[in-house]
């Protein structure tokens, strides 16, 4: 992570997030993991860690993070994901 009042080219952080999106969508669709994180969640809630408190905001933050990425990008198809991010890197 950079040094805060540090330039950084904002191009740089374009290309950054354009490769963490692409090779996000190539690991697994990421639409399915806000319901992957909840039922994985859901299951550790009936242990003993779950009664954790700052365990269960972590998981609730986890899945708000998850389901916000989601639905900011899950409107667009694979093809129009991959041209923008390689759109993005080539700039």
């Amino acid at each position: 992570m950079q040094t805060e009042n540090q330039k950084t080219p904002e191009t740089a952080v374009l290309t950054a997030m354009a490769k963490f999106l692409s090779d996000l969508w190539f690991e697994d669709d990421f639409r399915d993991q806000p319901e992957y994180l909840s039922e994985i969640f859901e299951a550790l809630l009936l242990t003993e860690m779950g009664d954790y408190q700052d365990f269960r905001i972590k998981m609730i933050s986890c899945i708000r993070t998850s389901k916000m990425l989601a639905d900011t990008i899950g409107s667009f198809s694979d093809l129009e994901i991959n041209n923008a991010c390689k759109k993005i890197m080539n700039a």
